[in-house]
């Protein structure tokens, strides 16, 4: 999927990310999530089931900022 599938989604990224260009977007539609690279925002975009991206955010907090 591209951008250009998604017609006007709203894309935001974290407030911890600040002015930093190298984060990754999400755009929540009403039953998946989509995902996509601050650096390219026309182009590749993943798509997660809601429940499937809700247990990687999970285990993101969990692991915490100690993750390599």
């Amino acid at each position: 999927m591209v951008a250009a599938d998604l017609g006007d989604v709203v894309w935001r990224k974290s407030s911890r990310s600040g002015s930093d260009t190298d984060c990754v977007e999400i755009a929540e539609l009403p039953h998946t999530i989509a995902v996509r690279d601050s650096k390219d925002p026309g182009g590749a975009i993943l798509v997660f089931q809601r429940s499937t991206w809700g247990s990687f955010i999970t285990q993101v907090r969990t692991i915490g900022p100690n993750f390599v």
